[in-house]
């Protein structure tokens, strides 16, 4: 069963104005994309199921294995992207070749959250250049 959109969208707007801090997860205080998703799932579903390893800032990376979409699988349900909606993991394939590296957070149809470096956490529109480089959506489950 996925959590309430509207709780997740909530929580998720609670973290707006907390400052980017790479591999951060603390609400006011810092994060960075997968940080936010990580204080999201804390708030809508509980603790979180495994620690996350360090990992690597790089968007053009590329790799044998789509590492944050199998993490997110192995605890979300996956969905097409055509189907995300509000509510919506959605994870961003940055460089075209490369592993999908960054995430946000569906607000509406046109509207997304996402941390993002210099700017912390922003809601911003989601335009075709983000749309176009959504390469997998997760919803949360209910606690």
């Amino acid at each position: 069963m996925a959590a309430d959109p509207a709780l997740v969208i909530a929580t998720a707007r609670c973290w707006l104005g907390t400052p980017y801090h790479d591999q951060a997860s603390l609400r006011g205080v810092g994060c960075d994309c997968l940080g936010l998703a990580r204080g999201v799932w804390r708030d809508v579903v509980g603790d979180e199921p495994f620690p996350i390893p360090p990992y690597s800032r790089d968007w053009g990376e590329t790799g044998p294995r789509e590492v944050l979409a199998d993490g997110a699988r192995a605890m979300m349900s996956e969905i097409a992207p055509a189907m995300a909606g509000p509510g919506a993991l959605v994870v961003f394939r940055m460089a075209p070749r490369a592993i999908a590296k960054h995430v946000g957070i569906l607000t509406g149809l046109n509207q997304f959250i996402h941390s993002y470096e210099q700017l912390g956490v922003i809601e911003e529109p989601l335009t075709p250049a983000w749309r176009r480089r959504i390469a997998f959506a997760f919803l949360f489950p209910q606690r």
